[in-house]
């Protein structure tokens, strides 16, 4: 998979990627709207070119008060990411290039009051996502919100990953529609922060293509 050329199809405004950007980005705003005021730290896994956040960040009123970074595998990406950032004057927006499973990337931003983990629960097993999700509490601080996704093509993984967040003290505060086509979640964590485990691997990034391929087939993007 070309995971910079994945990135075109957001450009296509009525494409499945485009509306579910779209609400990913509704969301980022709308948490960052309600957070205290005070300094804010965003952590982005699988980050991409940095749309998720770098979309709201640059017009958003708290653009100031949020440090973040944004760790992705793809230089390529990064380095859109990078200058889309620099572009908007975004100075606490750090790109990093690098491996988001690993855990001691993540070491200075955590807890973090916005943990995205956004196209990757579609690239990875289901033992890997249950093990990602129960780590969360090391990378969001109490209170504060991750938000993800998944496709919804059968097997729907969306309910099991709602009881996954659930049993780690996340309460759901928001859920696209089943007819959207896509699931983008919005948990909040409610439990006590756990201190971060530099030397953990949160999951193996294997691909929708193998994924699919292995179940036969029936499973689209991430």
């Amino acid at each position: 998979m070309d995971w910079s050329a994945w990135h075109d199809e957001y450009d296509t405004a009525e494409s499945w990627m485009a509306r579910r950007l779209r609400t990913v980005q509704q969301q980022v705003g709308a948490v960052l709207s309600d957070a205290p005021t005070g300094g804010l730290k965003v952590i982005s896994l699988c980050a991409g070119e940095g749309r998720d956040l770098l979309g709201v960040l640059a017009e958003h009123p708290r653009r100031d008060d949020v440090r973040a970074r944004l760790v992705e595998l793809d230089p390529r990406n990064t380095a859109v990411a990078h200058e889309r950032a620099r572009r908007a004057g975004l100075h606490r927006v750090e790109v990093m290039t690098g491996d988001a499973s690993l855990m001691a990337h993540y070491e200075d931003m955590a807890p973090a009051d916005l943990v995205l983990v956004c196209g990757v629960f579609g690239n990875i097993t289901d033992a890997d996502i249950e093990h990602t999700i129960a780590t969360c509490d090391q990378l969001c601080k109490t209170g504060g919100t991750v938000i993800w996704t998944r496709h919804r093509a059968k097997p729907d993984r969306v309910p099991l990953i709602c009881e996954w967040f659930e049993a780690q003290g996340f309460e759901l505060r928001w859920l696209s529609a089943p007819e959207a086509g896509f699931g983008v979640g919005v948990h909040q964590f409610l439990g006590a922060s756990q201190p971060l485990r530099r030397s953990t691997r949160l999951f193996e990034f294997v691909g929708y293509d193998t994924l699919r391929r292995a179940s036969g087939g029936g499973i689209p993007r991430p």
